[in-house]
């Protein structure tokens, strides 16, 4: 199997995994949404330990520990991810499966108005186009809703910025997700403690079978980041783009599907607005890589040396003059 299908089965399995989520959070009830938070936050070191201890991946530690501004970072992603996770996990188990899925198909539209924001990047007219055209589905949803959509905003806004802060953050995802939940462990481990002295855990009240399913959100969170990790080793970032709408589709139909939740008129409209602002800048975006990789083709064709021609003049192309076909793009 070639590297580029490989990338392909790595990140369809990564954004499957985290599609089918509204499926697994039910399963683990009685407990509430902040013991399987709680849970995950546990769990999740466990899972990264085991690998960076397999993989022998531990010298990025001490080099981290020298950094008190990157451990600031850190410190904010892992608490933005920790309500993102949070809110999550509430709306799924409180039936609220489709608005999260509106969540992280506004995301995309919630970067770019970030990198604006924060990052001072200037935007093409199409991405003001989706903008606004998702600013406006916004308002139709809340007309819909009865409400703004607060859950997909948070949604969209936390993992927006948990995306913001790992960028500067700079680190691997196994070792980026040990240092997060390094700093989740603690309050998840003494909230547990808690729980537990209070008589309220579900973890050792509902047999090993509940138990497990607890255990295994661990797995659960550090496995499609892994696969997600090799997969864009693998792949280019349009791609890898265009897959991510996999996770929101899957938990959208599920919404639908299997929970049989309702969709208004207006939240109808709200999603296809939304819809088409991403077609927009999923088309921009591809236009804009193309002209990327034209312009970088061109320069590194310009600043090629010339080939040099053989002195028999039998060997010289038909046209007469040497080196005529140089340069050229295939199929031009």
């Amino acid at each position: 199997m070639g590297e580029n299908r490989k990338g392909l089965v790595f990140g369809f399995a990564a954004y499957g995994m985290w599609g089918l989520f509204p499926l697994y959070w039910p399963l683990l009830e009685p407990a509430g949404a902040a013991e399987i938070l709680a849970h995950r936050m546990v769990w999740s070191l466990v899972v990264v330990a085991v690998l960076l201890l397999a993989l022998r991946r531990w010298a990025w530690i001490t080099e981290l520990i020298r950094q008190p501004r990157r451990l600031a970072l850190i410190a904010l992603a892992a608490t933005v991810v920790s309500v993102n996770w949070g809110t999550y996990i509430w709306a799924v188990n409180a039936g609220h499966v489709v608005e999260t899925s509106l969540g992280y198909f506004i995301n995309p539209l919630v970067t770019v108005g970030l990198a604006v924001l924060v990052l001072h990047e200037r935007l093409r007219p199409v991405q003001w186009v989706a903008v606004g055209i998702g600013c406006a589905a916004v308002g139709v949803l809340a007309v819909g809703y009865g409400r703004l959509p607060w859950i997909a905003l948070v949604l969209a806004f936390t993992f927006g910025t948990y995306g913001l802060v790992k960028k500067k953050i700079a680190m691997g995802g196994v070792e980026s997700l040990a240092a997060e939940t390094s700093v989740q462990f603690l309050p998840a481990a003494v909230f547990l403690v808690v729980l537990g002295s209070r008589g309220d855990s579900t973890f050792t009240h509902h047999g090993p079978g509940h138990a497990t399913l607890l255990a295994l959100s661990g797995v659960a969170t550090a496995l499609p980041l892994v696969l997600f990790g090799m997969s864009a080793n693998r792949l280019p970032l349009s791609t890898l783009g265009l897959i991510q709408y996999m996770a929101p589709v899957f938990q959208f139909l599920i919404g639908i599907l299997h929970f049989h939740e309702t969709m208004s008129t207006e939240q109808w409209i709200g999603f296809l607005l939304v819809w088409s602002a991403l077609v927009l800048l999923t088309a921009d975006a591809l236009r804009n890589g193309r002209r990327t990789r034209a312009a970088a083709t061109a320069a590194r064709s310009a600043a090629a040396p010339a080939p040099e021609h053989a002195a028999d003049p039998a060997t010289a192309p038909a046209t007469g003059v040497p080196g005529a076909t140089a340069g050229r793009t295939p199929g031009v």
